[in-house]
């Protein structure tokens, strides 16, 4: 499917879902997919080419399958390899499938050539650098390339190199968990997490098992599973709370203490205890201080700038729309990550809804998309306050607004 054709794909599902009179979310949840998915395929950023995800799409429309794609062919007509054809996103669901080398358990010897330890750190690091960007369409295929390579590296490997292999299994296996979190699949997530876990303790590398944990709470969080986000954050902070007061604690170690309080305290936001969120926020505040940077251990971007940003976040979700922008007006995110600082920037969008500042959100939203469109597209609260913009404007809605709302396909 070319873009030109996936782009009229995606208007012709835009159609029938109204003709039908769904919401996205509405179509989303009768596929058992995420909103963001339904958006992406409207946007013709998604191809669709299996042909049981276009019967699924007929179902759910209470379509047939030549109305969802006229030329697509029938069960009987298609050719095996049609049947098989994946997408980017069911591609990277598929790389963790099953045991993830499996011909190793009976002694099969590699298809290909084992790459030097060099090409799987310049790989993983290429991963992250995505996944900070927000590129998730080529996040998701470079990822589908690492992972079956890895695995079968890791079990082929000299037993001189399976230390640092497993270290940078886990490494990837937590770009996984982070990327599946982003775009709403949360159970993918908690899979990836729960390998990059076991792979770090292969590794025997203990701030790695902790940064699994970190990858973990998120996917659980992500599935509104609190009490188990909870835990995953807490059995690392019980364990770390003692060890950050020792002499000479490393800074990693304080990073990864400070963002697992980040993690409560937005558990505990979303749950409306401020008294909790207020004191996880004040500790993180208290190891940022002592760190002194901005820093980006294991990836976790911690540091006095992420946690000015939290605390924005947790008064948005609990409500508290005048200290988020209080908070807000004295941060400065540009030595972040692009998806860092469009998150900053949805969240004071949030605020400004929450004071029904249309202008005001919509620019800030606007300035999000030029650093991250993926995102802001894609992500489900953003989509939710274009939403309450729009409501809040009506009949006469600004232009930009409009357009953006266009552009992410909300409807």
């Amino acid at each position: 499917m070319t873009g030109s054709e996936a782009k009229a794909f995606g208007q012709r599902i835009k159609e029938l879902r109204r003709d039908a009179g769904m919401a996205q979310s509405d179509l989303a949840t009768a596929m058992g997919r995420s909103e963001s998915w339904v958006s992406q395929v409207e946007r013709g950023v998604q191809p669709v080419e299996r042909l049981s995800v276009l019967q699924a799409l007929a179902d759910a429309l209470n379509v047939s399958v030549r109305e969802v794609r006229p030329d697509a062919a029938s069960a009987e007509e298609a050719e095996p390899e049609e049947l098989t054809k994946s997408n980017d996103l069911d591609g990277l669901r598929v790389a963790l499938t099953g045991h993830p080398a499996l011909g190793s358990l009976f002694e099969q010897p590699p298809t290909e050539p084992t790459p030097p330890l060099a090409d799987f750190r310049q790989r993983v690091e290429e991963a992250w650098t995505l996944a900070h960007a927000s590129s998730y369409a080529a996040l998701s295929d470079h990822l589908v390339k690492i992972l079956p390579g890895i695995e079968t590296a890791v079990r082929h490997a000299p037993a001189g190199d399976r230390t640092e292999l497993h270290a940078l299994r886990a490494k990837a296996y937590q770009v996984a968990a982070a990327s599946f979190t982003r775009q709403g699949q949360a159970d993918a997530a908690w899979i990836a997490a729960d390998r990059a876990l076991q792979a770090a303790e292969l590794a025997g590398q203990p701030l790695e098992v902790v940064a699994s944990l970190f990858r973990m709470a998120h996917a659980f969080m992500r599935q509104q599973h609190m009490e188990q986000a909870e835990q995953a954050a807490n059995s690392a902070v019980s364990v770390m709370d003692s060890r950050v007061e020792a002499p000479g604690c490393p800074p990693e170690e304080l990073s990864l203490l400070g963002a697992m309080n980040l993690v409560l305290a937005v558990i505990n936001a979303r749950e409306g205890n401020r008294g909790r969120t207020h004191e996880h926020i004040a500790r993180a505040r208290e190891l940022a201080a002592r760190l002194g940077e901005d820093r980006n251990d294991f990836d976790t971007e911690f540091g006095p700038t992420n946690v000015e940003i939290h605390a924005v976040h947790t008064a948005v979700e609990l409500g508290d729309a005048g200290l988020a922008l209080e908070v807000a007006q004295q941060v400065s995110a540009s030595s972040l990550s692009p998806e860092r600082q469009a998150r900053f920037l949805l969240d004071v969008a949030r605020a400004h809804a929450q004071r029904r500042h249309v202008g005001e959100a919509t620019a800030a939203l606007l300035e999000a998309e030029a650093l991250t469109p993926e995102q802001i597209h894609d992500h489900h609260l953003a989509r939710e306050v274009i939403r309450d913009l729009i409501q809040l404007s009506e009949p006469r809605v600004p232009e930009p607004l409009r357009n953006l709302a266009e552009r992410s396909a909300v409807g």
